[in-house]
Formats: C-alpha cells, sequence, structure tokens
C-alpha cells in the first residue's frame, strides 16, 4: 500500500494512541507532533516506534514545551516521550535560539537534546559549532565535550569544552581556550564569555597577546571591543619596552595606559633599571612611568646596584634619554655612596644627577653637604665620573685613629674626581679651610692642622685622606693638640650626621614608608560574582562597555547573522 495515499488522520492514530497511556505525571511534558507527513513502524528494528518521514512540502515538526523541531525523518517512541531526528534538522527554541544538526536524540522528561554531525547554535548574534552538543532545555544550558567554535562579530572562540548559558547569554570555554581578533589574540585555561558586552574573565593560566602589548594573568578581565581590562593573579604586562608586575594590574589600549597595584615591579627591558611600589602608572604616549607607596628605583652602576627613593618617583623620555625625577624625602644608597634630600633629578643624556635642597652625601666615611649637589657619570663608560658641590661646599669625615676629632674641609665650591667609582680628588675653591689630624708612620698624632687659603686639593686612597696641597696663600700652622682649644677644632658651619647616615638599601625607606598599609583588591582571596559583575557593568552609564552604541568597531570579525525562522513557517 502507498503511504502517501493514507489520510494524515490515520497516520496519527497510533500516535495519539501511545499519547493517550502515558501516566498521568508526564501530562504537559509529552512531545507532541505538529505534522507527521509519511508514517511507518518496524517493530524489528525500532520496537515500539513510530516512524514519522517528510513529504514533498513539509518536513516531520514536534512541539515540546515552548520548542519546535523540524526534520526528514523522526523515529518516535511516544511511550518513552523521546524520539531520533535524522536528516536537516533543525530546533528552534522561542524567537533567540537555534539549533541544526545532521541527528538528534531528544528526551521530554528530561528536556535534554544530543545533537551531532555538523552541529551549529545560534542566536541572532553568534554562531557555536562543535561535532557533538548537548542541549540542556530543562536548565537551559548547551554544553560540547569535544571541541567547539564560536563566531560573534568581534571574536573567534575555540575550546575544548565549552558550555553557553542561554539567560545570561554567556559561555564557559574550558581546555585550550583560544579567542582570534584581529587585533589581538587571547589564550586561556579557563574562560567566560558574555555575548552582549563581548566582555571576557579569564582563570587559570591566561594570556593576551595584540600587537604592542602582552598581557599574562591567572585571573583577569578582558573587554574584547576595546581591548581594556584588568588582572588580579600573578599578573605582568610587557608594554612600551616594560614588563609590568603586580598583584593587580589595569591595562587600556585606546588611553595607551597601564596602572598596577601592590608588590609592583617594572622592569626596562631596554636600560636594565628596575622601579619597585606598591602603586605605578606608565603612560605610553608620554614615554612616562609615575611610582608612589614605598617607591624605589634599581639600576645597575659598575657591578653595584643603586637604589633610589622618594615619595614619588617619575621616569619620562625615550630610551637613552631617560630623566628619573624623586620628590619628596628622596635618598639612595650603593655600597660605597648613598645620600638624601628634598629631590633628586637623573638625566641620562648628560649623566648629571642632581641631589636638590638640603642635600647630603656619604662617601664611605665622608660627609659632603652643600645648597646643591651634582654626580656626574661618564656616558660611554657608564662610571661616576665627578663631583660638584655648589655653594657652601662643606667635607667632614671622623679621625678613626682617635675616634673623637673630626677631618673638615669647607669651600663657595667643592669639584671631585671618581677614578674606578672611587673618589680620588677633592678640589675646593675660595675662602676654603681645613682641620685635619695628622699622624706619623707609628700612628702617633703630630699635631692639627688649621689652614685657610684659596684653594685646597685633597688626594684620597681607601676613602682617606692621603694628602693635602694648598693653593694661594696659604694660612696657617700644625697646632699640638694641647694648644688647640676644643671648640677650635670645628669650622663654622660644621654638623656632623652620621646617625643620618645610610648604611643599607633598606634605610633609604622611613617608618610609614614600611608601614604602608596596602590595598584590599577583590577577587584575589575569593572569586568575584562576575554574573553580579556583568550585571553591575550593564547598568553603570560611565562603564565604558555602554559609551561604544556611536563608536565603530574596527578590524572585528564580520558578524554571521543567521536568521531565524518563526515556528510556523515552513522549512
Amino acid at each position: 500500500m502507498d503511504l502517501k495515499h493514507i489520510p494524515t488522520i490515520f497516520l496519527l492514530l497510533p500516535f495519539f494512541w501511545a499519547s493517550a497511556q502515558q501516566p498521568q505525571q508526564k501530562e504537559g511534558r509529552q512531545i507532541n507532533i505538529v505534522y507527521g507527513a509519511n508514517f511507518t513502524k518496524d517493530e524489528a528494528q525500532f520496537p515500539g516506534a513510530s516512524i514519522f518521514s517528510r513529504d514533498d512540502e513539509r518536513q516531520v515538526q514536534f512541539e515540546h514545551q515552548g520548542a519546535d523541531l523540524w526534520c526528514d525523518i523522526a523515529i518516535f517512541y511516544a511511550e518513552e516521550n523521546r524520539l531520533r531526528a535524522i536528516g536537516n534538522i533543525r530546533m528552534q527554541q522561542g524567537d533567540s535560539i537555534e539549533m541544526n544538526s545532521g541527528k538528534m536524540d531528544y528526551d521530554g522528561n528530561s528536556k535534554l537534546a544530543k545533537a551531532w554531525e555538523k552541529v551549529d547554535l545560534t542566536n541572532g548574534q553568534m554562531t557555536l559549532t562543535t561535532d557533538t552538543l548537548y542541549f540542556d532545555r530543562e536548565n537551559q544550558k548547551a554544553y560540547y565535550k569535544s571541541g567547539g567554535k564560536v563566531v560573534d562579530s568581534a571574536n573567534v572562540l575555540t575550546s575544548v569544552v565549552g558550555t553557553y548559558f542561554i539567560t545570561p547569554k554567556k559561555y564557559q570555554f574550558q581546555k585550550k581556550v583560544h579567542i582570534d581578533n584581529p587585533e589581538y589574540i587571547i589564550d586561556s585555561d579557563q574562560l567566560d564569555y558574555y555575548t552582549v558586552s563581548k566582555n571576557a574573565y579569564m582563570y587559570g593560566p591566561s594570556t593576551i597577546t595584540g600587537e604592542e602589548y602582552k598581557i599574562y594573568c591567572e585571573r583577569g578581565f578582558y573587554d574584547t571591543k576595546i581591548e581594556q581590562g584588568y588582572g588580579i593573579k600573578n599578573t605582568r604586562i610587557d608594554y612600551d619596552n616594560k614588563i609590568i608586575e603586580g598583584d593587580s594590574l589595569y591595562f587600556d589600549k585606546v588611553s595607551e595606559f597601564a596602572s598596577a597595584t601592590n608588590n609592583i615591579k617594572i622592569t626596562d627591558t631596554i636600560n636594565n633599571g628596575v622601579i619597585k611600589a606598591h602603586y605605578a602608572e606608565v603612560h605610553k604616549a608620554k614615554d612616562s612611568v609615575f611610582a608612589t607607596k614605598r617607591a624605589v628605583s634599581i639600576s645597575l652602576v659598575e657591578k653595584d646596584s643603586l637604589y633610589m627613593h622618594g615619595d614619588t618617583l617619575m621616569v619620562t623620555g625615550k630610551p637613552e634619554q631617560r630623566i628619573l625625577r624623586a620628590f619628596r624625602n628622596a635618598k639612595f644608597y650603593k655600597t660605597d655612596l648613598s645620600g638624601k634630600c628634598d629631590s633628586i633629578h637623573f638625566d641620562e643624556t648628560t649623566g648629571i644627577t642632581q641631589l636638590i635642597k638640603d642635600p647630603i652625601l656619604w662617601n664611605v666615611d665622608n660627609q659632603i653637604t652643600g645648597d646643591s649637589i651634582h654626580l656626574i657619570s661618564d656616558m660611554e663608560t657608564e662610571k661616576l665620573d665627578s663631583l660638584k658641590v655648589i655653594e657652601n661646599a662643606f667635607i667632614i669625615s671622623l679621625d678613626t685613629i682617635s675616634g673623637t676629632g673630626y677631618n673638615q674641609a669647607k669651600g663657595k665650591d667643592l669639584f671631585g674626581k671618581f677614578i674606578e667609582n672611587e673618589l680620588k680628588i677633592i678640589d675646593l675653591v675660595k675662602n676654603t679651610e681645613v682641620i685635619y689630624y695628622v699622624y706619623n708612620d707609628d700612628q702617633e698624632l703630630i699635631g692639627i692642622d688649621k689652614t685657610i687659603c684659596s684653594k685646597i686639593r685633597l688626594l684620597m686612597a681607601n676613602n682617606d685622606i692621603e694628602d693635602i696641597t694648598f693653593f694661594v696663600n696659604p694660612d696657617g700652622d700644625i697646632f699640638p693638640e694641647t694648644e688647640l682649644p676644643v671648640e677650635s677644632r670645628k669650622l663654622k658651619g660644621f654638623v656632623w650626621r652620621g646617625d643620618e647616615r645610610i648604611m643599607s638599601k633598606d634605610e633609604i625607606f622611613d617608618e610609614d614608608d614600611n608601614n604602608i598599609e596596602l590595598v584590599k583588591i577583590r577577587g584575589i582571596e575569593n572569586p568575584i560574582d562576575i554574573d553580579a559583575e556583568e550585571e553591575e557593568r550593564q547598568n553603570n552609564e560611565n562603564d565604558p562597555v555602554n559609551q561604544l552604541a556611536s563608536k565603530p568597531n574596527t578590524k572585528a570579525v564580520p558578524p554571521k547573522k543567521v536568521p531565524l525562522r518563526k515556528k510556523d513557517q515552513n522549512p
């Protein structure tokens, strides 16, 4: 008998009879047939099943609790409330979700669909393709376990495992997650992606690589449309010839800006300098770094590290033209040289380091003061070359033999010469004076030299005075210790500040620096409720994501728009 000539009403009788036999508790969950087309049974191969196949006009169509399914062939087990669909399958839920495949099993009791063979799922804004997809309509999520790809208007995303949550329109990708965008790529162990905002939340080792930057983090957020985001665990940014590390890092490509909070380390990859702090900013357009909160700059000077601190550090200028400034309460330390002042200014172009306002310098045991102090480096060798003290130059050292007296020299200005980073020659000019303890070879005190003249030259050896030369009308004498009163053994303006001397790199920090209370960074100790955060972003008018309606999304992946067909349309 030709099945095509059997009236549809008779073809549906077995289906309705089976439906009538369903237990009462399944009422309302039964899969309904909308169009059966051709009907047959094959008890040998499909016991208890009704087999429907399309006709020349329409596909077979089923409906179940807000979803419609079309296919070429359906093997329907009415009593078990399940079916297998074969050929050109399309499932549509409401006006938003459509899934296509070659084959599908659907259970009406659990509302779980398993689709395989060239599967794709779309919501009109994105398309998911995979070999096998599970669509859990009860919990409104779809997931794959063996690799999938998602394409939307901004990105192409792939992973081994993925879940799409329909209500928040969110993907959760796991294992070998990869996002491909013309401007950057993202690789992550786990990543949550919101299809409306195009925001990505990363977990586990993750890398974002752009044309001019690279970001690594183990927990972070990234707005894939505007290339803006942050990392809050083991984060690092390679940006503008710098490596930025810290507990929390923020990055904005458009404004060419990055900032870091808590336990920061910024490495200049060209000059090998390092800045550490608890807050810092990097401005690419200005070639600048701003750092504060226990900020310190560390640079290498002839195999010795130079540590420079201030309440605020600022580095500006292009490579080889850097200017480093330390503002307020500035201090520095290296093993044979240390000092402090109100502020420090170092110009890499000239090699001049200026100690500004109330400067004091210690060269090993020699204390040097003046209105302004300049340290000059040799630009070729990068070694310390010379020293200038402008106005009220004063050098003092404790007489190590007596332990009570002080060798002193003063003048209007001081000029020093370093040889192999050791201060060897000191010239004092204009209104110079000296007090110096003179000993014989047996280290017995001969007397105390007290002289004034126009210029004095001190020759140093092992950071101690080895010889003194007086120029132009020296006036003075070597006095026996008993003939020079104690009050006459100090030059006018003498102030010994040995208790202020910086003896280690840790002493460049004050008590306030060491007791800074670090900012508590949300999300490091406990996971962030990202669904709530995403909703908060959507409701925040000041969030950049809500200010992009009028801005074109340049160089993005063209959107793959799949028009959804209304459920009453013919395929």
